[in-house]
């Protein structure tokens, strides 16, 4: 008796079906323990934002600038304990797309296009590019849920400033940035996206293989939790230092106000964002929200 075709191309597609499920359920796991991070990161990145001067924004002067304790403590004091999870929603969507998505890509790049060597071995050049193209087609495709949750983190500080709330909920937002800037509008912000992904995985990917084979050949350290969790530190320390600038244009291109027809207020462009940042408030702002950045990686 022969194996109908539908069968057997749904058995061929089960592994990445249930590698998509699965990984989209861990990334939400790990999503809600660590979002309160990702918030105080946001709210970071966003202070002392130079171009709002040019918008007659008294925000900009009149706030002190607060550290990462003091920006966590600010808001649960300010405005209430669950508010360090605002935005986790569409997080949860950004992490089921972005997760789901990547290892999906990079399963079939690992498997089909690039290949193992003869000596069934992966080189570590081909995991690398390999997991940089799978973070950037990720990232591109998670994009609109991106778009949201920086929005939404944001709604606390404008509801402090007297500024009117822009959303509703999570669906409000989508439809009304669908409405207001159409398809192109929800992927706002996408280049800096993509290449944050990029350069997260590079470092993330690069790093950890590293410093994982260096601890299990030169130090009494064995492939074990202790191991892996070092290896993980210093990951996430590189791919912070090489990814934080472009979060941080991300961030404020995302989230910047818009006319009627969905164009920034702000910035044209994420160059013109990144020339203003320097320009108006120095070199380091790039890196603003880099310790919880580094601590939830």
């Amino acid at each position: 008796m022969s194996v109908p075709e539908d069968e057997d191309s749904l058995t061929q597609r089960w592994p990445r079906a249930s590698k998509f499920l699965l990984s989209g359920c861990a990334a939400t796991v790990a999503e809600l323990a660590t979002f309160p991070l990702d918030l105080t990161k946001t709210r970071l990145q966003m202070q002392g934002e130079a171009a709002l001067a040019r918008l007659g924004d008294s925000a900009r002067e009149s706030a002190p600038y607060r550290g990462m304790v003091r920006t966590a403590l600010g808001i649960v004091q300010e405005e209430g304990f669950l508010k360090l999870w605002q935005g986790v929603t569409p997080a949860i969507y950004r992490h089921v797309v972005y997760s789901g998505g990547r290892m999906v890509t990079y399963e079939h790049l690992r498997e089909v296009v690039f290949g193992k060597n003869e000596d069934e071995h992966y080189p570590l050049w081909k995991s690398v590019i390999g997991g940089m193209m799978a973070g950037v087609i990720g990232q591109f495709l998670a994009n609109p849920t991106d778009l949201v949750k920086v929005q939404m983190q944001m709604e606390g500080k404008r509801k402090l400033e007297g500024k009117p709330l822009r959303f509703r909920g999570v669906h409000h937002a989508f439809a009304k940035i669908l409405a207001e800037g159409g398809i192109r509008g929800l992927w706002a912000g996408w280049v800096p996206n993509i290449q944050r992904a990029a350069l997260v995985n590079m470092g993330d990917l690069t790093t950890y293989d590293t410093v994982k084979h260096y601890l299990v050949l030169n130090t009494p350290l064995e492939d074990n939790i202790m191991t892996h969790g070092l290896s993980s530190l210093c990951s996430g320390l590189v791919a912070s230092i090489l990814g934080t600038p472009a979060d941080v244009i991300k961030s404020r291109i995302m989230n910047q106000p818009r006319d009627k027809q969905g164009r920034g207020l702000l910035y044209k462009s994420s160059t013109d964002c990144l020339v203003q940042a320097v320009q108006g408030e120095g070199f380091m702002s790039l890196y603003k929200g880099f310790l919880p950045s580094w601590l939830r990686m």
